[in-house]
């Protein structure tokens, strides 16, 4: 019976032998430690695999519904985001002053990769309600911020985003929704917004939706929007949020995934709200938030791999089938052949990888707010800008990959639904669509992040991978994947340096490649030093590790080569197909 199991041993691993987390959180004056941390994942584990896991499967096939203008989440889905909320698992990174537990931003993106592992519907309302509470936090008055926090942090309420409508999807300039200002301060918002995920839900509390508008003397263009915080229940006459506020649902969206996620159109229609932040300025404020999605949804691609490894392999230990290389037995449990292992290794090697990565820019997050020196808090939030776009779009799109790889080793059982895969296939595709696709990332990785602080920032952060390289090269059981990242790294600087100054037809055309190479050079910097850390901690008992890091070195790092040439080639055909001839 297919099932989930937390990474919690990976976890140790990154936090004791990788990050040296005990030493990390007392240089910012965080007061945890690892085994502190690894009993906070391992009960979020349980709750993930013995609570939410048993959903996933079920909350696909019955899906969300809109009934008389009401929506019902899948059977069950209710009364486990109560209990969530109860268990103090919506409050966790959030701050103290909130009522949040202020744990490090580590811990929070874990969970967010156990619960899109085990439940990505799910997972999605508790990460757009932290999105919301960081916009607030950042951005809106200290009145606001009394009201609005507290009960997003509890989980009492829960939040969402409301940025895209028909006409105006990426081009947020074109976007027609207004907002009226009312003699009491707040204002009156009128519109239709679609595909905003945990538009309304039967949880019971609030809803809190973040909405950009127009004011009527706005200018035109992305410097005309504003952000406003729109609820669906106002306060009444006590002060209770009991009085429906002038929104609705106008339809549920019919998606290829997250089934039990309900994706609304949404409807204001002279909605009360006020204004988050300065007037025009909503944009630089809703990327408080949108930024925070991108990261979570980034680990959302790491989740899915990560669970549809875990089933693959085990079927792939118990199905017989085919005759053993040599052809003296038969018939052998499918993981003895060749391009089976191919499949699970390049899964194995993404997901190991990809969670070191993300741990490591969940640190730099923290350093950026928490670090006693403001030199090296402005760094860490530099770095964070820079491998957000990475985050966002290679965790979704090698994600994707995964999953797609884990459902070609079931074979036929893995077009079927009774197996699972096909439902991580359709789950995991959105993630490279929505909070920007990923073309808009790569995008802005060349066109905005590479060019941060005159280039200094990239420079850095490649400086800190070739002198972590040059250490972990060192060891004997490390020397191989570090000298092959080291030749990549080679590649990506030069072509870092090309796209400096070029042109933005030059670099829009290779912004998908660049981004995919850069995210290879991270993943091997990650692999070379869980290598090396690896044999330090005993090469017999962590063979896995040094075996993984091998393998990535010999047939996933290569992919660098042809990247390379790709994005140094000068726009070719692309650009000369008339569109009347596509």
């Amino acid at each position: 019976m297919p099932s989930y199991s937390a990474p919690i041993a990976d976890y140790r691993f990154i936090l004791s032998e990788l990050l040296d987390f005990d030493a990390q959180m007392a240089e910012i004056g965080m007061d945890i430690d690892v085994e502190t941390a690894i009993a906070i994942l391992e009960e979020a584990g349980r709750i993930a695999s013995d609570r939410l896991y048993p959903l996933n499967r079920h909350g696909d096939e019955e899906g969300s519904r809109l009934i008389a203008g009401k929506v019902t989440t899948p059977a069950g889905f209710a009364e486990a985001y109560r209990d969530f909320a109860a268990g103090g698992w919506t409050s966790l990174s959030a701050d103290p002053a909130h009522g949040g537990q202020g744990l490090p931003f580590m811990m929070q993106l874990w969970l967010d990769e156990m619960l899109s592992a085990a439940n990505l519907s799910f997972g999605l309302f508790p990460g757009l309600s932290r999105g919301a509470y960081e916009a607030i936090a950042a951005h809106a008055s200290e009145e606001l911020k009394a009201i609005w926090l507290p009960p997003l942090v509890s989980g009492e309420w829960t939040g969402a985003m409301a940025l895209t409508e028909s006409g105006a999807g990426t081009d947020l300039a074109l976007l027609k929704t207004s907002a009226r200002p009312q003699c009491d301060g707040s204002y009156l918002v009128s519109g239709t917004k679609i595909f905003i995920s945990s538009g309304d839900h039967d949880f019971g509390g609030n809803i809190v939706h973040l909405v950009l508008a127009r004011l009527p003397d706005a200018p035109a263009g992305v410097k005309g929007i504003s952000l406003f915080l729109v609820p669906k229940f106002l306060p009444d006459q006590t002060g209770a949020f009991t009085r429906r506020n002038a929104m609705s649902v106008g339809a549920l969206e019919k998606k290829m995934g997250i089934h039990a996620q309900p994706t609304c159109v949404m409807n204001y229609d002279g909605a009360t709200g006020w204004l988050v932040g300065e007037p025009n300025k909503g944009l630089a404020a809703m990327f408080t938030m949108m930024n925070a999605e991108r990261l979570m949804v980034g680990i959302q691609g790491l989740g899915i791999a990560g669970i549809a490894y875990q089933q693959a392999a085990e079927y792939a230990r118990e199905r017989l089938q085919g005759r053993s290389a040599d052809g003296t037995r038969g018939p052998v449990a499918i993981i003895e052949h060749a391009d089976v292992r191919r499949m699970l290794l390049s899964i194995r090697a993404f997901v190991e990888a990809g969670r070191a990565l993300a741990a490591w820019t969940a640190l730099q997050l923290d350093r950026s707010h928490h670090h006693p020196n403001s030199d090296e808090r402005e760094r860490a939030g530099h770095f964070v800008a820079l491998l957000t776009p990475v985050v966002k779009a290679a965790f979704t799109d090698f994600g994707f990959e995964a999953a797609v790889q884990a459902q070609q080793v079931f074979g036929g059982h893995g077009y079927i639904r009774e197996w699972g895969m096909e439902q991580f296939v359709r789950d995991a595709r959105i993630a490279q669509i929505y909070e920007g696709t990923n073309g808009v990332q790569a995008m802005d990785l060349v066109g905005r992040k590479l060019a941060l602080e005159g280039g200094r920032v990239v420079a850095d952060f490649l400086a800190i991978v070739e002198a972590d390289v040059l250490v972990a090269g060192e060891v004997p059981e490390a020397s191989e994947v570090a000298a092959r990242t080291l030749e990549a790294l080679v590649l990506l600087r030069r072509e870092t340096h090309r796209l400096d100054g070029a042109n933005a037809a030059h670099a829009n055309a290779v912004a998908t490649d660049y981004l995919r190479m850069f995210a290879l050079v991270a993943f091997g910097w990650m692999w070379s030093r869980m290598a090396a850390a690896a044999a330090r901690g005993g090469a017999e008992a962590h063979h896995p590790k040094i075996t993984v890091a091998a393998f990535f070195a010999s047939r996933m790092l290569p992919q660098v080569h042809g990247l390379a040439a790709s994005v140094a080639q000068e726009d070719g055909a692309m650009m000369h197909l008339r569109t009347d001839e596509f």
